[in-house]
């Protein structure tokens, strides 16, 4: 269970990269981050892969990575770790297609999210994360038992 000191350094870690950018794509990572937050409180944030010339890009993730938010010129896009393995009946993804693993939202600057498949599409990937995660342990429990 997160603290409520806990949440807040998280929260902060992430608002750098909002306020990066004035622009459409600092907007666009906050709402995100809103959207996140409202499909799945227990959803953690913070910013992985940081170097010298750059803060690092903010990663949210439940039992395993959910998705990256990268930001670019023209779009912002959402890499979702297990993209391929989940339903996306709304038709949300929209790049990085040909890979086996992950899937990819590109969000242009006149674009609307649709908030409601895009919560669906999150929830389903925390669900994936926590069962990959929970086929694991009773895999590990089981190898334990047989020796």
């Amino acid at each position: 269970m997160k603290k409520a000191g806990e949440a807040k350094s998280i929260a902060t870690a992430i608002d750098p990269k909002a306020n990066e950018f004035a622009d459409w794509r600092g907007r666009m990572i906050e709402k995100v981050r809103l959207i996140m937050h409202e499909a799945d409180p227990e959803i953690v944030e913070e910013r992985k892969w940081a170097k010298a010339m750059r803060p690092g890009i903010p990663v949210w993730s439940r039992g395993g990575i959910i998705c990256t938010g990268e930001t670019y010129k023209s779009a912002v896009k959402l890499t979702f770790a297990k993209g391929a393995s989940l339903k996306d009946p709304a038709k949300l993804f929209n790049a990085s297609l040909e890979g086996n693993v992950r899937r990819a939202i590109d969000i242009h600057e006149s674009e609307k999210i649709n908030e409601a498949a895009l919560k669906d599409l999150i929830r389903a990937a925390v669900a994936l994360n926590l069962e990959s995660k929970n086929k694991l342990k009773l895999q590990r429990a089981g190898g334990k038992r047989a020796k």
